[in-house]
């Protein structure tokens, strides 16, 4: 008698199957991909303000302006080193002055001019090499650029 009573039930057997499966091909793993691409830009953005404060950091020690800007330039590498081999680059510290990791020559900080600074920039190309295959486009319109940061500090040159 419960035959009869819903002669079409049998026909409807597995479709709740395939909502299932299409909401999470086109709903859940979506905010998914898009959730893990935002957590890992967050994480690029902190590596690369860690990694120019680092630089800016190591170009305290002493020696010749070639030697800071070199350790700025190799300790800013060191920490960044997850990101420079996701997207195979190398730092190129011998002139200290290319993109991904770029260390500026002393020059009169803006508070005190007789004082010297040194700013340690920290690059990483996003659109050429996006975390996830296919969200380059896709985060482009909203990121536009770049992530960088910058960290400045002012030496003590020994002459005061």
């Amino acid at each position: 008698m419960s035959r009869q009573a819903h002669p079409g039930r049998r026909r409807a057997r597995g479709v709740v199957t395939i909502e299932f499966a299409l909401m999470m091909l086109f709903g859940v793993l979506p905010l998914l991909l898009i959730t893990f691409t935002g957590v890992m830009i967050f994480a690029a953005q902190q590596s690369l303000a860690l990694a120019a404060g680092e630089g800016a950091r190591a170009s305290l020690r002493y020696g010749s302006t070639a030697e800071r800007r070199s350790n700025a330039c190799q300790a800013a590498a060191r920490s960044m080193q997850w990101l420079l081999n996701y997207s195979n680059t190398a730092a190129g510290c011998s002139s200290a002055n290319a993109a991904p990791i770029a260390v500026s020559q002393p020059y009169a900080c803006a508070a005190d001019s007789s004082v010297k600074c040194i700013k340690v920039t920290t690059y990483y190309n996003h659109d050429a090499h996006p975390f996830m295959p296919g969200t380059g486009a896709l985060m482009g319109w909203s990121m536009g650029k770049s992530l960088s940061s910058t960290a400045v500090v002012q030496l003590d040159l020994g002459d005061r």
